[in-house]
């Protein structure tokens, strides 16, 4: 039996298919008031429950041989840093809790690149880099540094954990619609009217599954595994909309400088329309650090190989057009 927390998640309702593509017996934990739509049609085993609750976790885990874990609040505004430890630090150290006192054989856990402390200025991003709280960029950061090395604190103490590293998720089944499907719906309604200077490294949601499988199967205990895809410029992701799509690229830039002083007033707008903003103080600093970023240690030991990011985003617009977004 094989467990799954976030199932309704972009990557967990992903990595739920591609587990039942392989023949696999799935439950998922599914909190209360949360909309499951993302799993309609699947053939899995509803458990109603939360990572705060560890009870319901240790009901969850009867049986299970390996749990993964992928529940948490992804937030790029600031302010939410009592949620962002409430849910990713707090609900990973019940997570971990409730494998070791259920005997879970093995937990695959999804960590971020931003766990990872920033690398000096031109070095490549790789699993060398350590989990460390205090160097992490903002709240989203920290709160998943502190949740990695609760996870490593339970290796210690016998549990048979990997963890792996996801970069910017892209592709379809996007059901709530990440920051990432945004821009595309954006770009393609005529929303986007300037651009930044920038690059990011973005990944497949099938490959981030996949790499999942694949770390739970050959990943060593206790270690890291980055799952990135390909780097691209904003320019150049922009260029591959406009000829996807023949909607027009804006070719206005805006200077860093002015993005960073009307990031200021992001909480704000958030607040008033309720819609998922495009530039953050966070995803400015992202897209300008122009970090390299290496998945060679997956591909070598888990024989991880994502896709070109030219068919993730035909395949996300795709997926968009199918299910009424556009």
């Amino acid at each position: 039996m094989i467990v799954v927390t976030g199932a309704t998640g972009h990557i967990g309702n992903v990595l739920v298919r591609e587990l039942l593509s392989r023949g696999d017996a799935i439950r998922v934990l599914i909190p209360a008031s949360e909309d499951t739509t993302p799993l309609e049609g699947l053939e899995v085993e509803r458990v109603e429950g939360d990572i705060l609750d560890l009870d319901s976790l240790l009901e969850a885990f009867k049986g299970a041989d390996v749990v993964f874990h992928l529940a948490g609040v992804v937030s790029i505004l600031p302010g939410k840093w009592n949620l962002l430890y409430q849910v990713n630090v707090v609900g990973t150290r019940n997570v971990v809790e409730a494998c070791l006192k259920s005997g879970v054989r093995r937990l695959v856990y999804t960590s971020s690149i931003h766990a990872l402390a920033p690398p000096p200025p031109g070095m490549v991003i790789d699993e060398t880099l350590p989990f460390d709280p205090d160097m992490s960029m903002g709240d989203y950061d920290r709160s998943k540094a502190q949740a990695t090395l609760e996870v490593l604190k339970a290796v210690e103490q016998g549990l048979d954990a990997v963890i792996v590293c996801p970069t910017g998720v892209i592709g379809p089944y996007d059901f709530k619609v990440s920051e990432m499907g945004q821009l595309f719906l954006d770009f393609i309604k005529g929303r986007l009217k300037a651009y930044i200077e920038g690059a990011y490294d973005f990944v497949d949601v099938r490959d981030v599954a996949i790499g999942h499988i694949l770390a739970c199967e050959k990943g060593r205990t206790g270690e890291n595994y980055i799952l990135s895809g390909e780097r691209i410029t904003v320019v150049d992701l922009l260029s591959v909309l406009e000829e996807i799509t023949g909607v027009r690229a804006p070719r206005s830039k805006m200077p860093i400088g002015i993005a960073q002083i009307a990031a200021i007033f992001t909480p704000l707008y958030h607040r008033l329309t309720r819609t998922k903003p495009l530039f953050t103080k966070y995803s400015i600093h992202t897209l300008t650090s122009e970090s390299f970023v290496n998945h060679e240690k997956s591909r070598r030991e888990l024989g991880y190989s994502p896709r070109p990011i030219r068919e993730s985003i035909v395949d996300s617009i795709r997926w968009f057009q199918e299910h009424g977004r556009l």
